[in-house]
Formats: structure tokens, C-alpha cells, sequence
């Protein structure tokens, strides 16, 4: 009976962490690449970039590496690409991206804060949260306008297989 007993005890907690480890996984849900709706962006249909594409990935080691591709309407392409600590310290975007420095932190695992600054000025401030369906994701774009207002801006992506 004790044995019984024993095996009934070991049965339940291998259940109850099963349970308690299902649908999660170490890979954030940001990993891969994902698509601009460009058709939702604030601005004018003629000045709106024909595609933009994010790619995340985990580099290891604590790092996390971003890719960003922006095919202009003329045709005209941007790149910058990084791999940083998720820290929070700053390090080099390569490319020809409106920004020369970025710092990231991911306070949870599906959503990504990322700063910008170029020629030493600050640029904008991202944050980028992956919905429960893991096939949409939402970046919000804070700013500043000439005369120093705030702006917040809202885009949509979708995952691109």
C-alpha cells in the first residue's frame, strides 16, 4: 500500500509539472521575421516605404540581434542590423538606418524595448510586444516632433514563415 502510495505522490507531481511547463518554452516568441502592414501606416499613401521587414533573433550569450530592412517607394533600400546585450547597455547599428546606437532590455520574454540615437541625439524609443496568437506583433514608436511634442505612433506586424 505504501508503495502504492509512493507511486500515486510521484505520478501527481510529474503531472502537475508537466502542467506547469506546457506551451512555455526558452525561445521568446519575438525570434523570427516579421512584416510591416504598411497600409496602416500614419502618413500619406505616396510617402509610406513599399515594405518594411523586422527580423529578431538570439544571438546567445545574453545577446539579441535585430535586422531591419525598409524598401522606400522609389525602390531605395535601408539596413541596419545589431546584436546587443539585453542589458540595457549600448552598442553600434550597422547600416544606413536613421540611428547609430541602439541599447535593448526584454522585461518579459514577449516584448523587447529598444532605444535609438544617432550623431549623439537621441531618435526614438520602441517597444515591441508579440500578441498571445504569436503571428501579430505591435511596435510602439515614441518620438519627438520639431517643435519638441511627443508623439506616440502604433504599428502592426504580422510573421512572415
Amino acid at each position: 500500500m505504501e508503495r502504492i502510495g509512493r507511486w500515486w505522490l510521484a505520478t501527481m507531481l510529474l503531472g502537475c509539472t508537466a502542467l506547469a511547463t506546457a506551451g512555455t518554452s526558452d525561445t521568446s516568441p519575438l525570434v523570427g521575421r516579421w512584416a510591416l502592414d504598411v497600409s496602416k501606416l500614419e502618413m500619406p499613401a505616396e510617402a509610406r516605404p513599399r515594405s518594411v521587414t523586422m527580423e529578431f533573433r538570439d544571438a546567445g550569450g545574453g545577446k539579441w540581434t535585430s535586422r531591419v530592412i525598409i524598401v522606400h517607394a522609389s525602390g531605395e533600400q535601408m539596413r541596419a542590423e545589431t546584436s546587443l546585450p539585453l542589458d540595457g547597455r549600448p552598442g553600434p547599428i550597422r547600416g544606413n538606418y536613421w540611428a547609430d546606437v541602439s541599447a535593448v532590455k526584454m522585461p518579459a520574454s514577449n516584448v523587447l524595448v529598444m532605444q535609438l540615437a544617432d550623431d549623439g541625439k537621441p531618435a526614438s524609443t520602441r517597444i515591441y510586444s508579440v500578441g498571445e496568437d504569436r503571428q501579430t506583433m505591435t511596435e510602439t514608436k515614441a518620438i519627438f516632433g520639431e517643435d519638441g511634442t511627443p508623439i506616440l505612433q502604433t504599428n502592426h506586424f504580422t510573421r512572415l514563415p
